[in-house]
């Protein structure tokens, strides 16, 4: 009787165990889907900015010059 009333107890708490994982599965799946709508395009038209500036003549040179800084492995202080 002894032996019952244990494996009763080690299968109350796989029971407990398992219904908390699923709760943590449930959680993390709700949780995936929240970020996944937050970084998915919204279907908001891109604003194309061709033209913005009209007169204005932009070269690669200028190009070339205005990455320099954005890409550059040297940090200056």
């Amino acid at each position: 009787m002894k032996q019952s009333t244990s494996s009763d107890t080690v299968s109350d708490f796989n029971r407990v165990t398992l219904d908390k994982i699923l709760s943590i599965e449930k959680d993390i799946m709700a949780l995936k889907l929240s970020v996944f709508k937050k970084l998915s395009p919204t279907g908001k038209k891109l604003v194309k900015l061709k033209g913005i500036a009209p007169g204005v003549n932009i070269t690669d040179e200028d190009i070339a010059f205005a990455k320099r800084p954005l890409y550059s492995s040297k940090i200056r202080i």
